[in-house]
């Protein structure tokens, strides 16, 4: 008989799995694993790394995950991979293009970030950001919006969304149901927002617009006119009656990181209030054995809804775009974005954040 999937995606410490990392998946059987800069060193053992978790989990629709958005968000770093556009510098090359060719660089840099993903054995991608850029945005999330005008978000999203399913990567968008008027960084501390509704209709937009998207991502953030008490990630009221039925999203939804100090309790807590609100899966991202056996001792199987909604992302991963010039790809993107800065800045807050608690 086979194991329930858990409604868990789970991390690792290393570039490889420890013993007990081993010991865990064999016990368990988690939904996948999310990988951060700490786990990857070049591209011949990240494919490693990548076949021995799908070996160890043997099914085909393990999920590996990571943060390759582009700019100060991507774990997979030069000179092994390509650096790219952080998305708020796509949305500002209208400034010198017109839109349609603004429009073609957003997908070329999602087919050739697939594509980078895909040799290396990763399925998943927590990307593109559909936040709307306001001037009071948190520093954490401003370089990762693609505007302010919420249609110009909605479009270029769009593109990257394609992009990545024709090439058999599962794009999640984020943050549902919007999180750029949140002025504090989750990872420190819990937003709240005290906007209208129907002012908050310009950050919904985006995700109205790609309510199909086959994943998505909710924010650490307490909408007061939804619920004035718990984040969006925990709140049953928020989930079913704004993502759900106001934004119509139908996507697999999985939860922000549950390590962010947005969240209290401990991490068997964060995680069953997630999901008891109505995420499909919770994101655990430190990689502390500990609270990672925990976890999946307390953590529900996937519903039968979620299983539903994994099936579609499974299919996805059959999709090839092996008939794509990727040399034209590239080349046309370095022409478009070639005077666009470089971020040196390879800020990993989630790593931070865990270096912080330890």
């Amino acid at each position: 008989m086979e194991k329930p999937i858990l409604a868990t995606m789970l991390s690792i410490d290393g570039t490889k799995l420890s013993d007990e990392e081993i010991e865990l998946f064999k016990k368990f059987n988690p939904l996948g694993v999310t990988l951060f800069s700490k786990n990857i060193q070049n591209k011949k053992q990240l494919k490693s790394l990548t076949d021995e978790i799908k070996n160890i989990l043997n099914r085909d629709d393990v999920l590996i995950a990571v943060d390759q958005e582009g700019g100060r968000v991507q774990r997979l770093h030069e000179p092994e991979f390509r650096s790219y556009a952080a998305q708020i510098e796509l949305g500002r090359l209208e400034e010198k293009f017109d839109f349609a060719s603004v429009l073609q660089t957003a997908q070329n840099q999602a087919l050739l970030i697939a594509q980078e993903l895909l040799n290396c054995g990763i399925n998943w991608n927590y990307a593109p950001c559909l936040d709307v850029y306001y001037p009071q945005t948190s520093d954490v999330l401003k370089s990762r919006c693609f505007s302010s005008d919420e249609q110009k978000v909605a479009l270029l999203g769009k593109k990257m969304i394609e992009a990545y399913i024709i090439s058999g990567i599962c794009p999640c968008i984020k943050h549902l149901p919007g999180h750029g008027r949140a002025t504090v960084d989750p990872h420190l501390g819990l937003p709240v927002i005290n906007t209208t509704l129907s002012e908050l209709k310009k950050d919904f937009y985006p995700f109205f617009y790609n309510q199909q998207a086959p994943a998505g991502m909710t924010a650490h953030i307490v909408i007061k006119n939804i619920d004035d008490t718990l984040p969006v990630s925990q709140s049953k009221t928020a989930i079913d009656n704004l993502i759900r039925k106001e934004i119509g999203f139908e996507g697999f939804l999985i939860s922000d990181s549950i390590n962010m100090n947005a969240l209290k309790g401990n991490i068997v807590e964060r995680a069953l209030a997630c999901i008891d609100a109505g995420c499909d899966a919770v994101c655990y991202c430190h990689g502390n054995i500990k609270e990672m056996f925990d976890l999946c001792k307390n953590c529900p199987a996937l519903t039968d809804n979620s299983m539903i909604r994994l099936a579609k992302i499974k299919n996805i991963f059959q999709n090839k775009s092996a008939l794509l010039d990727y040399n034209q790809i590239e080349k046309s993107y370095i022409q478009t974005c070639q005077n666009i800065v470089k971020y040196t800045d390879n800020y990993d807050a989630t790593e931070v954040l865990r270096q912080m608690n330890n």
